[in-house]
């Protein structure tokens, strides 16, 4: 499978009102887009009930105005992180709470099945077969079409890959982590709570398991490559940094692209698929038509190689 742009839907709903987030799905479609990342938590931090849903009904109600578009798009959606009530605990991943998530999402999202459901954050109090088994009925069922773990670490990956075999059920063929061409000091905390990073050997993991693919959120840094007024977080300061800011610098200029093309583009070039949060329609074609930069062999090793 070709990796691809996915348009990340985190703030439909809240930071976006509904007929700008209609207007972006309707420009991500018309530029060939397929894939619709949510979660049925976006974004309960920002809206005043606690709780989450907004996102996933904003998709709802867009997917009902507009005949024909659940034939033209994929949707992803996630559950385990989303409060039972405003402050309270999370939902988890038992079965019984899938099964309720699930049922939920699918209401909310106006549709009969999830094309890839994630499970959004590990919950280590619920045996891992008993996860690994309500996801696999729900694909058996065809309720959910592939299965994904988003914020696990691969060991974790490889276990329920296990058991799912073990169980005669379909496993997880996805991961999402927090991946971008500058890489964070592993010793300095991020500022966004719950991300987990893709380091080296989850690439190795992934690039060794044929039926596993990677999708990487924070892709551009909430905007730290282009845009002087959002300043890369402490944890990338350090010496790699300038290096390879440099010869992003220099691959942009020999493409005549921008920061941001070149770093999707190289993410897209390892089959990583890139998830880009946009407000405005110049941020999306921006992010889309870096699907059509082709980088050289030569620009992709010095852009990999420099740190």
């Amino acid at each position: 499978m070709t990796a691809s742009v996915i348009l990340g839907a985190l703030s439909f709903g809240t930071r976006i009102d509904e007929p700008a987030s209609f207007d972006l799905l309707d420009q991500f479609t018309d530029l060939g887009g397929r894939w619709i990342d949510t979660a049925n938590n976006y974004a309960f931090w920002i809206d005043p009930s606690g709780l989450g849903g907004q996102s996933e009904t904003v998709i709802g109600h867009w997917l009902d105005q507009r005949p024909g578009a659940r034939e033209r798009v994929r949707i992803s959606t996630k559950s385990g992180y989303e409060p039972l009530t405003p402050g309270g605990p999370k939902e988890g991943l038992s079965g019984t709470a899938i099964r309720s998530a699930v049922d939920q999402s699918l209401r909310r999202l106006s549709t009969d099945h999830i094309d890839l459901f994630w499970t959004h954050a590990e919950d280590r109090s619920v045996p891992l077969a008993e996860t690994v088994a309500a996801l696999g009925e729900l694909v058996v069922a065809g309720t959910l079409g592939e299965l994904g773990a988003s914020n696990h670490p691969a060991w974790r990956v490889e276990r329920a890959r296990a058991l799912a075999a073990a169980q005669g059920v379909p496993g997880y063929t996805a991961i999402q982590l927090r991946y971008s061409y500058l890489q964070p000091r592993p010793d300095v905390p991020l500022p966004d709570a719950g991300h987990r990073l893709a380091y080296p050997e989850t690439l190795d993991y992934v690039a060794s398991t044929p039926d596993l693919r990677l999708w990487a959120y924070n892709t551009l840094l909430n905007g730290s490559y282009g845009r002087t007024d959002r300043p890369l977080a402490t944890a990338y300061d350090h010496p790699g940094v300038p290096n390879r800011l440099a010869a992003l610098d220099a691959v942009a200029t020999e493409s005549g692209a921008t920061r941001n093309q070149v770093v999707l583009a190289w993410l897209l070039a390892q089959e990583i698929a890139p998830i880009v949060g946009v407000t405005a329609p110049a941020q999306l074609t921006e992010a889309m038509n870096a699907q059509q930069l082709k980088l050289t062999p030569e620009q992709l090793e010095r852009l990999t190689a420099a740190a």
